[in-house]
């Protein structure tokens, strides 16, 4: 279930954000003070979170602050009352995704928060999944379908279709091959690449598939779209 950090001291506004957004299926975690609110969101541990700007032991701007420091991503909503543009433009450059002013619609709140949720949804997908036409390769499970047919690659057939998929449309020269894959200099005597790419190519272009990597005679081997 997506979980929902909200940082908010007004008991009030708190549990109009909590209900509103239970009500949507999320799983809302509501701490009231800005120093508990930082230690909660460094723990990685929510998809995004509602944080107000003015708070005990620690403002919503300096914990906004400190966790982009830190390197933590998580999709912020900083809620304020604070409604000139000046002090909009203040949270959205420490580091904040959206700006809500208070007092508002709970409807709105949970728009935002959706909208937020869906477009992290897509970079996280687009920071994880390669895709060639209908070849997809997953860099955090290790997997690699084409179709919707999961392929059986073997390690090395792995790191050799990452580099191409990573290096879509360019040409890339046995030595580049080499070099990524094996981690060693080139020798100009071995077909070690070719056997692999022959290897790789029998399950990425089977007999009926539209053939993704191609050879470049004289140059090397590039994968891409169809033409």
């Amino acid at each position: 279930m997506t979980r929902i950090l909200t940082i908010e001291d007004d008991a009030v506004t708190a549990r109009e954000i909590v209900a509103e957004l239970s009500s949507h299926g999320l799983e809302v975690d509501w701490v009231d003070n800005g120093r508990e609110g930082l230690e909660r969101a460094v723990s990685g541990n929510y998809d995004l979170i509602t944080l107000d700007r003015m708070l005990p032991e620690l403002d919503g701007l300096a914990i906004v602050t400190t966790l982009r420091t830190m390197g933590v991503s998580t999709p912020i909503l900083m809620i304020s009352a604070l409604s000139d543009v000046d002090e909009r433009v203040r949270g959205l450059r420490a580091g904040g995704d959206d700006y809500l002013t208070k007092p508002f619609a709970t409807d709105e709140m949970a728009a935002r928060v959706e909208v937020l949720l869906r477009r992290q949804n897509t970079v996280t997908a687009q920071a994880t999944t390669l895709r060639v036409a209908d070849l997809e390769l997953n860099l955090i499970s290790h997997e690699a379908s084409r179709d919707g047919q999961l392929l059986m690659l073997l390690p090395t057939e792995y790191k050799l279709l990452e580099f191409l998929m990573r290096n879509t449309g360019q040409i890339l020269s046995r030595m580049m091959i080499f070099e990524e894959v094996w981690g060693y200099h080139f020798d100009p005597g071995t077909n070690l690449i070719d056997v692999h790419i022959g290897r790789l190519r029998k399950k990425i272009d089977p007999p009926g598939n539209v053939p993704l990597i191609r050879t470049v005679r004289g140059s090397g081997y590039v994968i891409a779209e169809p033409v």
